[in-house]
């Protein structure tokens, strides 16, 4: 009994292992997160906003990626509600309930800054669902697409 008891453990820990790591980021060992890679031929910038207000910015060179977490991002550049004193941010800035944090996709290899693109943004929401982005240049449209690969459903955060 003994002897199967060993080979039942070490039969299950490696596979549930590799279930598990299914909700991790593949290119960083540590951590849940999402990474944005850019495979198109010219940088993007991935902005960081909230409503019209730029927060920071992160520059991918083609072939490189960002990881990024949707929970760090949010804590950061989200609103405190119920302060009423505020730092000097809040006073110089007005929000309304409706803006959050959210991820702008700027072409800054476009010459053309009127071309449309598939998806200009990514929400908090998308990162929270997606274990990577990626960004690609379609040249028959002249516009950069986003595709995402979705979390497992057991990889809720």
């Amino acid at each position: 009994m003994k002897s199967l008891m060993g080979k039942v453990q070490c039969f299950t820990l490696p596979s549930l292992g590799g279930c598990f790591d299914g909700c991790r980021d593949q290119a960083k060992g540590s951590g849940f997160g999402t990474r944005i890679w850019n495979l198109s031929d010219k940088p993007v910038e991935l902005q960081i906003r909230v409503g019209s207000i730029l927060k920071k910015i992160h520059t991918l060179k083609p072939g490189s990626s960002k990881r990024l977490k949707c929970k760090n991002i949010y804590k950061a550049y989200m609103p405190k509600s119920g302060s009423v004193g505020g730092s000097l941010k809040n006073l110089l800035y007005s929000y309304d309930e409706t803006s959050h944090p959210y991820i702008w996709i700027h072409d800054t290899g476009s010459h053309n800054s009127l071309r449309m693109f598939n998806q200009q943004y990514i929400s908090l929401e998308d990162m929270k669902d997606s274990s990577e982005i990626k960004i690609f240049r379609d040249h028959q449209r002249g516009s950069i697409s986003v595709r995402k690969r979705m979390r497992p459903d057991f990889c809720s955060i």
